[in-house]
């Protein structure tokens, strides 16, 4: 027994194992020592780094882009320790330190090294009182080098040259760079003030000639350069007329459905006041009336022409009333015009007819005005109009569905049925884009949304209010009681937040 147990112990490969094993784990404790021993006694390693700091420090490296500088460090300490004093404290001396470099580097005339040592001094947060003070010696200083004569000179020429604004050496920027530097400057104060009256007045003759948003870009620059200027109210009351008139006329635009010179106004008119509310109606308005001529283009099998219009619908408000409806009608006339290329023998056309006959009577007792796609009864309408327009069944069917479909949306809106009434609401725009009849409806149901949204959110439905604040919006952005309910629905939401 014994010879057994000492036969494994005198075996050289078992020795040779041990060695091996013994040998990594040196390796091990030597290459991972350092992050050992940070692991085990953290408190080293803050030594360590306040250790840094502190040298850094004495050596004049402040801060470094490679960790070594004394703000580096300290920061490291006290990440690793908020509570450490010792780092907040070394890092308050810190920015005393770059206070006193930036006040050495403006006596010897180094302006780039001052400005380095005020911004780092600034983000450690030195008392404002010293740091304004060295930013007031350094504006100093730069003024008395930037020779500033020369440059109100250079803003006299291109005063004189009608280079106001827009280059670096424009008369507006060089008088700016003056005054940053010396804010009490009589002859820039005075130049500047010129050159602001007529870069309005210039801004006066772009509105004369309709081109308001050069117009606004230079009001803008001058409210910029100084908002208090005499000539800088009635410039913006001139520029505020202008844009009034724009909306009149694409009021007019649309009515005239001049879609393509409505869509311009209506683009500038975004581009200088996208919060207006009449700009929010426009977008509204003007999908709506590309969504219808989509529908009628598509009615005509007129694809690019729709696709175009439909797009453009899309671009300006794609939850605009019409716009799905407009989708759907494309689709439906593709599959008509497919329908169309078939050739049907007339057996097979009759009983093709009497099948769509058969399909729209069905969705008519399902209401299934518009959906699902490809069985709903607007889609078997005008499969059946493209297959047989003349056929006095299909132009009966035709007849019966619009006034079902408003039946359809006056029926679910005394109900309160607002989701209903909005499916009706879309079958009958699908079915008569043109309809003199929507647009009230449209109101009445905004309107309705808003009601039921009001009861809904006081019983605490606040998802069903914010859906009826979208649906209200979409149908009739200026509705007089929309800003009030949507106010309360953004207040309800955030006391559930």
């Amino acid at each position: 027994m014994r010879g057994a147990l000492v036969r494994p112990l005198r075996d050289r490969r078992l020795w040779i194992g041990v060695a091996v094993v013994a040998a990594v784990l040196v390796i091990g404790v030597v290459a991972f020592r350092r992050p050992l021993a940070q692991w085990l006694w953290p408190d080293t390693r803050i030594q360590q780094l306040l250790a840094q700091g502190e040298r850094a420090l004495a050596q004049g490296r402040l801060s470094a882009a490679d960790g070594s500088g004394a703000r580096e460090s300290f920061e490291a300490a006290l990440a690793l320790d908020s509570d450490r004093g010792e780092a907040g404290d070394g890092l308050a001396r810190t920015g005393l330190a770059a206070l006193a470099q930036g006040k050495r580097a403006l006596a010897r005339g180094d302006v780039p090294g001052a400005r380095n040592a005020l911004t780092l001094a600034q983000a450690l947060q030195v008392p404002r009182a010293q740091s304004d003070a060295l930013a007031l010696d350094l504006r100093r200083h730069e003024a008395a080098r930037a020779g500033l004569d020369d440059l109100v000179t250079q803003a006299r020429h291109a005063h004189d040259e009608g280079r106001l604004e827009g280059a670096p050496d424009s008369a507006l920027p060089l008088y700016q760079r003056v005054l940053a530097l010396a804010p009490n400057r009589l002859d820039a104060l005075e130049g500047r003030e010129d050159a602001l009256s007529d870069l309005l007045q210039a801004a006066h003759a772009e509105l004369a000639r309709g081109d308001l948003a050069a117009a606004a870009a230079k009001v803008e620059a001058a409210r910029g350069y100084d908002p208090g200027h005499v000539d800088l109210p009635a410039s913006e009351a001139a520029l505020n007329e202008a844009v009034q008139q724009r909306l009149r006329r694409f009021d007019t635009r649309l009515r005239q459905g001049r879609l393509a010179q409505a869509d311009a106004d209506l683009e500038t008119l975004a581009d200088l006041r996208p919060a207006y509310p009449e700009v929010a109606r426009g977008s509204e308005q003007l999908a709506a009336a590309y969504a219808a001529e989509a529908a009628r283009r598509a009615g005509d099998f007129q694809f690019d022409a729709a696709d175009d219009a439909l797009a453009r619908a899309r671009a300006w408000s794609p939850e605009a009333p019409g716009v799905r409806a407009a989708a759907q009608a494309i689709a439906s006339a593709h599959q008509a015009q497919a329908s169309q290329r078939q050739a049907l023998s007339p057996a097979a056309r009759a009983k093709k007819l009497r099948q769509l006959l058969a399909r729209i009577e069905t969705a008519e007792a399902r209401q299934q005005w518009l959906t699902p796609p490809g069985e709903s009864a607007y889609d078997a309408l005008r499969e059946a109009q493209s297959l047989a327009p003349r056929d006095a069944r299909v132009r009966e069917a035709a007849a019966r569905l619009v006034p079902q479909t408003q039946s359809c949306f006056e029926d679910a809106l005394r109900a309160n049925r607002v989701r209903g009434a909005q499916s009706c609401l879309d079958a009958w725009q699908a079915l008569s884009v043109r309809d003199a009849g929507l647009a009230d409806a449209r109101r009445r149901l905004a309107q309705r949304w808003i009601a039921v949204g009001s009861e809904r959110l006081g019983a605490g439905d606040a998802a069903f209010a914010s859906e009826a604040v979208r649906q209200a919006r979409r149908l009739d952005s200026a509705a007089p009681e929309l800003a009030d309910f949507q106010a309360r629905v953004r207040a309800a939401e955030g006391r559930d937040r």
